[in-house]
């Protein structure tokens, strides 16, 4: 009879498992993760503005008070430089994710210097080569470490009212995700 009960809690442990295993599996598998829409939204190191309604892929801003935009990216050969002037907005926040879509890196306008975005992306070694001979120009900007060299970042802003429309949209479309050229 204990065979017989080994045997059942066995297999419902190992059915439990395997259930579990598939359903943190099915978006790796069926290319309908975060990093897949967005990079199915266009080119690499730009800012894509996402509407209300999802688009083909399926992303939206769903959040009727922010404005959103994504930017994806590959830090293989250098690193990514996110810039965007605050001035003229309430708020604004950004979120930088690895492909896997795990928060690497986040920050908001009263975290920044200056209320401005400046952040260098880059992977360990890129970061080592970094602070090995330091740029002036980077004196203020934030340096996040990668920890692989591909994802995406999510840039929000604040547009609770009509009238915050026009700052909101200038923001987003003056941010830059672009590879960082050693200024």
């Amino acid at each position: 009879m204990s065979k017989f009960l080994y045997a059942i809690i066995t297999g419902i442990i190992g059915a439990a498992l395997l259930h579990i295993i598939i359903i943190l599996g099915v978006p790796h598998f069926t290319g309908r993760d975060a990093y897949t829409r967005v990079t199915s939204e266009g080119a690499p190191f730009v800012f894509h503005p996402l509407s209300a309604r999802p688009d083909a892929v399926g992303l939206a801003s769903l959040d009727p008070y922010l404005r959103v935009a994504v930017c994806h990216f590959d830090i293989e050969r250098q690193p990514l430089s996110l810039v965007a002037l605050g001035e003229g907005v309430d708020f604004w926040s950004v979120a930088l994710y690895d492909r896997d879509a795990n928060e690497v890196f986040s920050m908001n306008d009263r975290t920044s210097v200056a209320g401005d975005l400046d952040v260098l992306v880059a992977t360990p070694v890129q970061v080592a080569q970094l602070r090995k001979t330091p740029i002036a120009a980077l004196a203020e900007t934030i340096l996040v470490e990668h920890p692989g060299t591909e994802g995406y970042v999510v840039l929000r802003v604040l547009a609770p009212q009509a009238s915050y429309e026009p700052e909101a949209r200038a923001f987003l479309a003056n941010a830059e995700c672009l590879p960082f050229t050693g200024r």
